[in-house]
């Protein structure tokens, strides 16, 4: 907040506009002469222990804080607007019901990795405050590794980047003090296209992989190639050598083949004002913690912890399993369950003050990608996440082994064998949890799609698009398809105007029996079919449509989503307590 709006003496707290109204229970908005608006609220007043002193029971400026009237009391009428018909007098037969201001719209709350995203709108004001919001809100240009927008949509998929970055006090126990700011905590949420599901997979820093090339935006405003590394940690993805959060949503897609569409990030400093603000995150340990590293010290079961204590308790590792990080996810995961339990809890949500609080919190925590950057698409991130129920929010880490190249290991790699099954459920939106299934009449008609004649390879014609796969990759499938499986009607059509999560496969009626053949020989799902008009080639004549995905694993390689999730032995959900260990 700048100087010139914490010396305006007319600003007003919003916490301090809400009353209660003993005739509804509920809180209202009060906007009256007594309570101005102001552009940006002031510096917070602290709600506990407030002074008894005359000068504390004044608003800023001087102005007399309104209080909820007594029960009983008469409560003020609103001032009538010009040419409205007075209201009647009170009567017991025709007293008008109360008629409720306008009040907020619904104020969601939502995290992830430690974030919180809890916006407010209430008219006017509502709308200069969030424009407020927006200005807490850091934005780093990454250019094509996150999109350009938000949709509604779909499923889409955001990297929760935290850094051990050092800012603020109190912070000199914790990371490299010389650190740039590495990628030190690393989550992976996809949000299913229907909101049924989510999946937070957790990246371990100390994971071997390939870092690509990379393109930075430089102070100047030019554009700079960072080079890649091969077989070096998955923290140096971000900061080392100038590398941006860009980079490490490359080197997850290099990795896993899910493409984040855009990211979030936080420091240290997050984890203690984002749980401060909340009035504290329970935790549970199954054995009494005395870490003489990181000081955190807790009894064994429950406690509530917030501030420095709770950053101690995120960052230990001595403390559990065998003092390694992939121990320590599985606390941060216990922990992050938790703070979702308490950001959607009543006591959060019925409470203006806390709500508030967290959103002054989680805005000032945060540095996302461009896309994403305005207040009303971060509510509108928030609105979908909480569509899913928090028995479906999965919670899991790339399954590793030990690096085998090292003698002492301190290093880990993707375990192949049961890694790819992981990141194949994610990409093809399938859920880790039992979820209500899709309607039987509407999975029908898509398996129905493959059912009837099919037509000769010599007799499908069809362009190849691409939509999302590597590059060349739709040449391949033209050499692929004419060398190896006849269909010499084929072409390459060059990119899709928009690329697309998967594979699809448009058709005419006339052409379906065609669609059937190159479903069957490409491993087509009948979801990938999409029945609907063709195209006109170079030659005058009706084609199909393929667009290659971001599913496409290559030429030959059939596309047939997993039924079912692989089974992970290792997760947890957001709706079950757990205690560390």
């Amino acid at each position: 907040m700048d100087a010139q709006s914490r010396g305006r003496a007319e600003n007003i707290d919003p916490a301090d506009q809400w009353v209660l109204n003993p005739n509804t229970g509920e809180y209202e908005l009060r906007l009256g002469n007594s309570a101005p608006q102001s552009p940006v609220p002031g510096p917070r007043a602290s709600r506990r222990g407030r002074p008894a002193d005359p000068a504390a029971e004044r608003g800023r400026g001087g102005a007399p804080v309104r209080e909820a009237p007594e029960r009983g009391a008469e409560v003020p009428q609103p001032r009538r607007r010009r040419g409205a018909e007075p209201e009647p007098p009170p009567g017991r037969r025709n007293r008008r019901p109360v008629k409720k201001k306008s009040k907020a719209k619904k104020i969601v709350a939502w995290t992830g990795g430690g974030l919180a995203l809890v916006l407010v709108a209430t008219g006017s004001a509502g709308y200069l405050y969030l424009k407020h919001l927006e200005g807490n809100v850091s934005a780093t240009d990454v250019g094509s590794a996150a999109k350009q927008g938000f949709s509604k949509d779909g499923a889409f998929n955001i990297l929760i980047i935290g850094t051990d970055k050092r800012t603020g006090a109190g912070n000199e126990g914790y990371g490299d003090k010389n650190s740039v700011g590495h990628a030190d905590t690393n989550i992976l949420l996809h949000v299913a296209k229907d909101r049924t599901n989510a999946t937070a997979l957790s990246i371990p820093r100390d994971m071997i992989v390939d870092v690509p090339d990379c393109e930075t935006l430089q102070p100047d405003g030019s554009r700079k190639v960072i080079p890649g590394s091969s077989q070096v940690r998955f923290n140096t993805s971000l900061g080392q050598e100038g590398r941006d959060a860009g980079c490490t949503m490359r080197t997850v897609k290099a990795v896993t083949g899910i493409t984040p569409d855009h990211f979030m990030m936080v420091d240290f400093n997050a984890v203690k004002t984002l749980t401060s603000a909340v009035g504290g995150v329970k935790v549970c340990l199954k054995h009494p913690v005395n870490d003489k590293d990181s000081h955190l010290q807790l009894p064994a079961g429950e406690s509530k912890v917030e501030g420095e204590q709770a950053l101690a308790f995120v960052r230990t590792r001595h403390a559990w399993g065998n003092q390694g990080d992939l121990d320590r996810i599985k606390v941060q995961q216990q922990f992050m369950g938790s703070l979702m339990r308490d950001m959607s809890s009543s006591d959060t949500l019925t409470n203006p003050s806390k709500l508030l609080d967290l959103a002054e919190a989680a805005t000032n925590a945060l540095t996302v990608d461009k896309g994403i950057k305005s207040v009303s698409t971060l509510k509108d991130i928030a609105l979908e996440m909480k569509k899913v129920p928090p028995k479906n929010i999965t919670f899991l880490t790339v399954p590793v082994i030990d690096n085998p190249a090292e003698k002492v290991h301190a290093t880990v790699v993707v375990n192949q064998t049961t890694g790819p099954q992981i990141f194949d459920a994610i990409n093809n939106d399938v859920s880790f949890t039992d979820v209500k299934k899709k309607k039987k009449a509407a999975k029908d008609a898509q398996a129905a799609r493959l059912k009837g004649t099919r037509s000769a390879p010599s007799d499908v014609r069809v362009r190849i698009m691409n939509g999302g796969a590597a590059d060349g990759a739709a040449q391949d499938v033209v050499n692929w398809m004419q060398t190896e499986k006849g269909i010499l009607k084929s072409e390459n059509a060059g990119n899709a105007p928009a690329e697309v999560s998967r594979t699809t496969l448009e058709y005419a009626p006339d052409q379906a029996p065609q669609a059937r053949e190159l479903a069957a020989l490409m491993g087509l799902s009948g979801s990938a079919l999409k029945p609907g008009k063709s195209v006109t080639n170079a030659q005058g004549l009706p084609t199909m449509s393929l667009t290659l995905g971001k599913d496409f694993k290559g030429a030959g390689v059939s596309l047939t989503a997993p039924a079912k999730a692989p089974d992970v032995s290792d997760k947890s959900t957001a709706d079950k307590v757990e205690c560390a260990s």
